[in-house]
């Protein structure tokens, strides 16, 4: 093992483990979500096979695996829950530099419900009620990744290492808004059809500080209401390992390749396949069958849950997910389909993701 990545692995575990022993659940669940309709057609299990521009949020160290020869990346994704209330939308570029022995990239993602109506100010003084005094807001969540990622050894080695830095900002209207700040890293290993990958997500907790800020009379009606009057705050997510595996085998002009992830949470029991304090684990299973690269068909099984009936008996649950994808010379477009609710409480929904090579122009030595 090389020096260098003897100290980024002890580095990520001594932060990894000194977080352990603090403890809070759940924060900044949005980024839990999943990124891309290859991903979520695949149950999200890709980390060791990602890729593309979108590897910035998977495991930044696949940006090494896009391609010199392809240029810049855009990526880009829109989706929909609950007929449209919510939405969930990516940006992202993603550069080759250094003669594509390295990789920069830039990401954005929100997820936000807009044209929520604010009813605070709905009765007047005298207690009367005027419509006119409802006023709509937005609940977003916003983050923004710079990702940087690099070959670890010589220039044909098999293993890459990324890291990003990570931007969280969240905000409700005018009431309340927090920022965020943490650093993912991620390993990833190729040789022949075998892929493996580390990926470390909040290596250091992201912590999220929270500014409340409201008007004397919303803080009247939350009082008449019952509600309390939230204080400024801080909250931290806590990190994330998730250990990946894939399996590539081509034959003829058909590509197959198999997926597994498993995720390692840190905030106590979760519901899930293994659930256990500090640390639960939570697998997931993806498919990709291509034909000459052009056509992609894909398929997975994810999100584990025990469910408890109401003659008291249990039983397990796992969520199933569909996609497509069609390779069109520099631009490629994903399609999946996919629940992101839990057992009783589906969010069925529509995904679809793009990605466009900007391949430089060939110039000869004369320019």
């Amino acid at each position: 093992m090389k020096p260098n990545l003897i100290q980024f692995t002890l580095a990520v575990g001594f932060i990894f483990f000194g977080n352990i022993m603090s403890a809070q659940k759940y924060s900044n669940e949005f980024l839990n979500i999943g990124l891309g309709a290859r991903a979520q057609g695949m149950s999200n299990a890709i980390t060791s096979v990602t890729n593309d521009a979108m590897s910035a949020y998977w495991n930044p160290a696949g940006l090494m695996d896009m391609g010199i020869d392809k240029g810049v990346q855009i990526g880009a994704m829109h989706n929909e829950w609950f007929a449209g209330i919510g939405k969930y939308d990516y940006l992202g570029i993603a550069v080759p530099i250094s003669g594509g022995k390295r990789a920069l990239a830039i990401s954005g993602i929100r997820f936000g419900i807009d044209n929520i109506p604010n009813t605070l100010s709905l009765y007047q003084s005298d207690g009367t009620i005027n419509y006119d005094n409802v006023v709509e807001f937005s609940a977003a969540d916003y983050a923004f990744l710079a990702s940087y990622a690099q070959k670890i050894g010589k220039e044909n080695s098999k293993l890459s290492m990324g890291m990003n830095m990570k931007v969280v900002y969240r905000q409700i209207g005018s009431f309340a808004n927090s920022w965020g700040f943490g650093l993912d890293a991620g390993l990833q290993y190729h040789s022949g059809p075998l892929r493996l990958s580390l990926m470390a997500r909040d290596v250091t907790s992201t912590f999220n500080a929270w500014a409340f800020n409201f008007k004397a009379n919303e803080k009247e009606q939350l009082k008449l209401t019952n509600n309390e009057i939230p204080l400024n705050s801080l909250e931290y997510t806590l990190p994330q390992v998730v250990l990946g595996f894939g399996y590539y085998k081509e034959i003829a002009k058909f590509g197959i390749l198999g997926t597994m992830d498993w995720v390692a949470t840190t905030d106590g029991k979760r519901n899930v396949l293994v659930s256990a304090k500090p640390i639960s684990l939570a697998p997931s299973f993806g498919a990709e069958l291509n034909y000459n690269k052009l056509v992609y068909l894909r398929g997975g099984i994810g999100r584990f849950q025990q469910q408890t009936e109401l003659d008291g008996q249990k039983s397990w649950l796992a969520t199933p997910s569909f996609g497509v994808g069609l390779q069109l010379k520099a631009v490629k477009i994903d399609y999946a389909y996919s629940d992101m609710g839990d057992s009783r409480n589906k969010a069925y929904s529509h995904v679809i993701s793009l990605i466009v090579h900007l391949k430089p122009k060939k110039t000869s030595k004369f320019g």
